[in-house]
């Protein structure tokens, strides 16, 4: 056990609702043995069924790239492809049964470099070859901030990447092959990607982590007057109907809520009290229909355990019908990645 699982397990909690299905629309695997930054952050499908099978009934998975088992060889556009490639194996070992029910990257969201234009084509069309059936959609970050201590995404976007013509020519290429779109940038960008949600209205397009609130660096201290604008924003970015909201991923140290520096993790009533207001912005906005729960995991971890942060999620949708908690914990999900029944 690492000091970061026994820090997470001086917080534990009942599970609330543990019959709810839940289709997890957003996370991660990885294994970096060399790199100092993510000793002891090998996450992999032991580590992940450990936490799906947590106490709540996680039914379905979807994977968002992260620059993981890159190809070693070949040309570079194409390396991201062995992406595709890893996660595959790990859904075929899932979809096996032997790891139990849950249909573990049932979908799989993959990088190709949009900014090389229409020359992009290529590259996603292996990613559909190499996912076998399960090759939903892109995601091309674009987090950029001027200020050195806001890091930028790990792709090192440029600024105002989804406004490049170069970059909507690659873009362009989504929709006639049926691919969908994961934006992940910071909240000065959320106008941004209200532009492109405009100009190309055929593509889905859904939102990560409410659109990066930061809360470090120049942002630290700011939260009320960052907020005020994130609503006006994200209300403004919910009236295109081909986009989405992911609701999680807020739990990231770049968000400034520095629960990982407490003695012990935060409850789900601490995390829902403290950040229930983007949550109920966005549903409000966008509709249970157009939004969906996400994990964010393993990064998210640095917060809370995926126990109890479900159990936060639970209790922000307290009020919600059935229907509406449908929506939000698997319906949307489903739509927007295809994931079938």
């Amino acid at each position: 056990m690492t000091a970061e699982d026994e820090w997470l397990d001086l917080t534990t909690e009942e599970t609330l609702e543990p019959g709810l299905p839940i289709y997890d629309p957003h996370h991660h695997l990885w294994d970096h043995p060399n790199l100092a930054a993510y000793k002891d952050h090998r996450y992999l499908l032991d580590e992940l069924l450990t936490d799906t099978g947590s106490g709540h009934n996680v039914v379905s998975t979807v994977f968002v790239e992260c620059s993981s088992m890159y190809r070693a060889d070949g040309p570079d556009e194409m390396k991201p492809v062995g992406e595709t490639e890893f996660v595959n194996g790990i859904a075929a070992m899932a979809a096996s049964g032997t790891y139990g029910s849950s249909r573990i990257c049932a979908g799989i969201v993959g990088y190709a470099d949009l900014s090389v234009g229409d020359g992009a084509a290529e590259v996603l069309e292996a990613h559909i070859a190499a996912g076998n059936g399960r090759f939903r959609g892109i995601r091309h970050a674009a987090g950029w901030d001027l200020d050195p201590n806001v890091s930028n995404s790990h792709t090192n976007p440029p600024a105002s990447l989804y406004l490049d013509s170069t970059f909507r020519k690659g873009f362009a290429r989504l929709a006639p092959l049926g691919l969908s779109f994961d934006a992940w940038l910071y909240h000065p960008q959320i106008s941004e990607l209200t532009d492109l949600a405009r100009a190309f209205p055929e593509t889905p397009i859904v939102l990560d982590h409410f659109g990066g609130p930061l809360g470090i660096g120049p942002y630290k201290g700011k939260r009320e007057e960052i907020f005020d604008k994130w609503k006006t924003d994200i209300a403004e970015l919910a009236t295109c109907a081909n986009v989405m909201a992911k609701l999680g991923g807020i739990n990231m140290k770049v968000n400034g809520f520095d629960w990982h520096k407490q003695d012990k993790p935060p409850s789900s009533e601490e995390l829902a009290a403290t950040t229930g207001r983007y949550y109920h912005h966005c549903i409000e906005h966008f509709g249970p229909d157009r939004c969906m729960f996400e994990s964010n995991f393993p990064v998210d971890k640095v917060t809370c355990s995926y126990h109890l942060l479900w159990n936060a999620f639970k209790r922000m949708a307290a009020d919600c019908s059935a229907s509406e908690k449908a929506d939000l914990f698997c319906g949307s999900a489903s739509r927007f990645y295809r994931l079938g029944d």
